[in-house]
């Protein structure tokens, strides 16, 4: 069931709720939590449909706040809210309220918000793109207990890693990281089937990817080890190849879709691991709630990488050349110091 509500208010919309659960004959909604989605108009189907297909594993009241530009002085100054309110098969497994913010109410977007948060239970909010520099000290950001990025949708992602590191607050989490999951889990089972001593690793994947930067920042944390990071056409990350006093530990996905791992002494093996859509992404982070310190650490040590490696972007002639860290850097100029 769809109500349109134009110039209305927050209490009006929960009315039209109560009213919209009676129709479709469900007063009462085992909801977990209210996912906050900050976004506007041109990515707002997207975002909605991929929040409706999470709900289904987490039924959840989803509010999406769409800020409405006003061009003249005069349409600024006036402030309005519109609402659709979405209940039953129209709203996965929860309920929807979209809210439009027109002039003035855009930059008060928390005060309409507050009233509709579910009571008692978790809140989260996701940015599917435009995060701002300091979630937690948004606003709304500050209503919620989990809040979501997607550096992979900024101009410069390794920038917004860099502002994601400077401003972290337990909480925050970055779509990016989690498209990482299943490699950081695959690359770990290889490590424990084969308990040896990496020396090295490289991390292969396409520009302006920020995953393959935090899966290099991972690896370089985790194992304290040179990693480099090289590029190649993707679709996304491509391999990671880990040198160890065994031999080498190749994670290869060409493809997108199918991995294989190549273990020294051991066939090798074909591994699903398929690039996941928005909502499976969406559905895991909505599993835990609380701060991932894994990313925290992560994320601040591969920024200061970055900041000691600042430099330009290779040119596709050198694509296919390896971009040093600066661990491995800095032990190169050691050693040419010494030759001189």
């Amino acid at each position: 069931m769809k109500i349109d509500l134009t110039e209305t208010t927050s209490s009006k919309i929960n009315q039209a709720l109560v009213s919209a659960r009676r129709a479709v004959g469900t007063p009462a909604i085992g909801m977990v939590l209210t996912l906050v989605i900050v976004t506007d108009e041109e990515n707002a189907y997207d975002a909605l449909k991929a929040a409706s297909d999470s709900s289904r594993e987490h039924p959840s009241r989803i509010i999406a706040v769409i800020k409405r530009v006003s061009r003249s002085p005069r349409s600024r100054r006036d402030a309005r809210l519109d609402a659709e309110v979405r209940v039953g098969s129209d709203s996965g497994s929860g309920e929807t309220i979209v809210l439009r913010l027109h002039g003035e109410l855009a930059n008060h977007a928390q005060s309409v918000v507050l009233p509709l948060l579910l009571p008692d239970a978790p809140v989260v909010l996701w940015w599917p793109e435009d995060a701002p520099s300091d979630p937690a000290k948004d606003p709304l950001g500050a209503l919620a207990q989990r809040r979501i990025t997607d550096a992979y949708s900024a101009e410069a992602p390794s920038a917004e890693l860099a502002a994601r590191a400077q401003s972290y607050t337990p909480g925050d989490t970055d779509l990016s990281w989690t498209r990482i999951t299943p490699w950081r889990s695959m690359l770990a089972a290889a490590l424990d089937q084969k308990p040896v001593e990496v020396l090295s690793a490289t991390v292969e994947g396409e520009s302006e990817n920020p995953s393959c930067e935090l899966l290099a920042m991972w690896l370089a944390d985790r194992l304290k080890v040179p990693v480099r990071r090289t590029l190649s056409a993707g679709p996304g990350l491509t391999a990671v190849r880990m040198e160890t006093k065994g031999g080498t530990i190749v994670l290869d996905r060409p493809d997108g879709s199918l991995a294989t791992l190549s273990m020294e002494g051991q066939p090798n093996r074909a591994v699903a691991l398929k690039r996941r859509e928005t909502a499976e992404l969406l559905a895991e982070e909505l599993r835990r709630l609380d701060p991932d310190n894994t990313y925290e650490a992560t994320v601040k040590f591969g920024v200061e990488n970055l900041a000691d490696a600042a430099g330009p972007e290779p040119s596709a002639a050198k694509a296919s050349e390896p971009a040093t860290t600066p661990t491995a850097a800095k032990k190169t100029a050691a050693k040419r110091a010494a030759a001189k």
